[in-house]
């Protein structure tokens, strides 16, 4: 159905609202997303349509196979409307019982309900998980009134509505005059003001008119998946505000450029894109508007520093994806020389919401330098990993005890690190520091894209540190010298103190290239790259000395600075830890004291976790036990 006119857009609105009347009862289903099919969403979704085939219940009870809810750590997820009632981890065995129980007499089924690890309370209600409660969910908000392949779906949620807004009443200059308003800075990392970027692209010259929109989906962050939830449940969202974007800059052309390893949010931008060109929302004369856009899909290979805004236009170009001198904006001469206009996902997602709204309710959210709401990937030793949206400003404490649950077993909180593989570990002593883009660079970290790792007590910090400069020198595209052999320089001093070969002057040293690094290399990841070291040394130098004077590793990872000891005075010898050995290291009859052999020990610590009796001990390989 081709929409020619807005009046044709809220033709179809009336008519898919209607159709999606609220019957008695409504199951919402986590299902369409990659973290939910890899926790079986799929067998639950059959087990659904099949029982409430079975029981004929078509009528009178409706199934939404929604995209990520969020709370990934406990899907696939079910909740019960109009009740609310959230079931996690739900199996197609639970399928029959929840509709008999449930749906059919009201009950609720508490071994199904989620339990806070904080207070052992189950909880009904999804309105009461504290993990919800200090969100603040605008971009992810409509995910669960959504099923991602379904653009009846948006269109009844109230999408490709700021589009019509746009082309009936306001100007390209009035649309950008809005964006500058709401204070919106990009979500991709650098945190630059989109409402100027736009204006940029828009005034820049092109000799034959020609200006590009691209979507920047080349998420490589370990441990961060903002992007690719949003795409694999509300695509249309990011699309709407690309084509918002290309009225107020004067393009006709764009392109989503989607990591590769994102096969089905690739699946869902190319069938969104077909149902908006299908329905009039893409292509030539949109809405009857007279003007005309096109978006292309272009699949990256993966590189990390394709993220980065010149080589990914490079990439799209054909060529090596390497990036270029930041003197010559991509506002002015982007992809194929000509004004270019790039956002990432959640930027652009953020743009039919303060359209809508208004940039004055925008910019009341947030902070003085950082307006409205920010998603983060939160992961690593913490209870409820997931997807949160949360003010700008809120306290790092708020986003890792009230919503993420705090350390699992009882572990003590040692560090988060923030920004991706380039941004900085923040210690325990700034968990009351305010989460924007100002406060965060202060403190050594960054905004990024939003990957938030939690660590507790068994991290080491030079290890970690190691970890991210490894991952960071096999992406550095070797253009510049700094970043090319400034990572390789300091890797190699972190390989030498993990070995417990470190020297005096070693964190002097990875200071002094550091500093080199952010003063001197070409693009963010060379600029940034020495985040992980620098933040470490800043809040954890006491671990770098004792690496490199005591040759000892407190958190025993570093495997060469400790060994596992028994002690006899504890030990009951109950021949847990021989039987956990997995290479017969542990020698011992039963109720007597055993003894690990070293030169069989590949120190794996499957013999401490199996201790129940604290009688397995790191010690210093001088023989000190601490």
């Amino acid at each position: 159905m081709r929409l020619a006119s807005v009046a044709d857009l809220e033709r179809l609105r009336r008519e898919a609202s209607a159709s999606r009347a609220p019957r008695n009862r409504e199951i919402i289903l986590s299902s369409d997303s990659t973290c939910c099919i890899l926790r079986g969403s799929l067998g639950v979704a059959d087990a659904f349509k099949a029982e409430i085939a079975r029981r004929d219940l078509g009528e009178a009870v409706g199934l939404r196979l929604a995209g990520c809810l969020g709370f990934c750590e406990i899907e696939p997820m079910v909740v019960i409307l109009p009740q609310k009632i959230l079931y996690q981890r739900v199996k197609p065995e639970d399928v029959p019982e929840i509709i008999e129980r449930t749906i059919q007499r009201g009950e609720v089924i508490d071994r199904l309900l989620f339990t806070d690890p904080a207070t052992k309370q189950a909880i009904a209600a999804i309105d009461s998980v504290p993990f919800y409660q200090k969100q603040m969910r605008l971009v992810l908000g409509s995910n669960e009134s959504i099923e991602p392949t379904r653009i009846e779906d948006y269109i009844a949620a109230g999408g490709y509505s700021a589009l019509a807004k746009v082309l009936t009443s306001m100007t390209p200059e009035k649309v950008i005059e809005e964006m500058k308003k709401s204070s919106l800075r990009g979500r991709g990392g650098a945190g630059y003001p989109t409402g100027r970027k736009w204006e940029r692209a828009r005034n820049a010259h092109s000799p034959d008119g020609v200006r590009y929109v691209i979507c920047n989906a080349d998420e490589g962050d370990p441990g961060a998946y903002m992007d690719r939830a949003v795409l694999e449940a509300n695509p249309h969202s990011v699309i709407e505000g690309m084509i918002i974007g290309s009225w107020a800059i004067g393009s006709h052309d764009g392109y989503f450029y989607v990591r590769t390893e994102y096969p089905l949010a690739v699946e869902h931008i190319r069938i969104a894109l077909r149902q908006a060109e299908e329905h009039g929302l893409l292509g030539a004369n949109i809405l009857g508007s007279g003007h005309d856009f096109a978006i292309k899909v272009v699949r990256g290979a993966g590189a990390f520093v394709c993220g980065e805004s010149s080589a990914l236009m490079a990439s799209i170009e054909g060529r090596v994806g390497r990036p270029r001198a930041k003197y010559v904006h991509a506002t002015d001469r982007g992809l194929r020389e000509r004004p270019t206009n790039l956002n990432n996902v959640e930027t652009w997602a953020n743009v039919p919401l303060i359209i809508n709204r208004g940039a004055d309710w925008f910019s009341r959210i947030g902070t003085a330098g950082s307006k409205g709401t920010k998603i983060f990937s939160l992961v690593g030793k913490i209870n409820n990993t997931g997807l949160v949206e949360v003010p700008m400003g809120i306290a790092l404490r708020d986003i890792i005890f009230a919503i993420g649950g705090g350390v699992p077993k009882g572990k003590r909180f040692k560090a988060v690190q923030t920004g991706g593989p380039s941004g900085g570990c923040i210690p325990e002593s700034l968990l009351d520091l305010p989460v924007d883009y100002e406060e965060l660079t202060k403190a050594g970290s960054m905004m990024g894209s939003g990957g938030m790792i939690v660590m507790d007590e068994d991290t080491c910090m030079v290890d970690t540190a190691r970890y991210f400069l490894n991952f960071l020198k096999g992406e550095s595209c070797g253009k510049c010298v700094p970043c090319r052999e400034g990572i390789k320089q300091m890797l190699a001093i972190l390989e030498r103190i993990a070995r417990g070969e470190g020297r005096e002057e070693d964190i002097a040293t990875l200071e002094e290239i550091g500093a080199y690094q952010v003063d001197s290399s070409l693009c963010a990841l060379g600029q940034s790259a020495a985040n992980p070291v620098l933040s470490t040394i800043r809040y954890f130098r006491n671990e770098y000395e004792t690496h490199i004077r005591e040759r000892y590793c407190p958190a025993g990872v570093c495997k060469s600075l400790f060994r596992y000891v028994v002690n006899a005075e504890t030990c009951t010898g109950c021949l847990a830890c021989r039987k956990a050995c997995p290479v017969n290291a542990v020698e011992g009859e039963r109720k007597l004291p055993h003894l690990i052999r070293q030169e069989l020990c590949i120190k794996c610590g499957a013999c401490y976790d199996a201790c129940r009796f604290d009688a397995i001990e790191r010690a210093r390989n001088a023989g000190v036990v601490v």
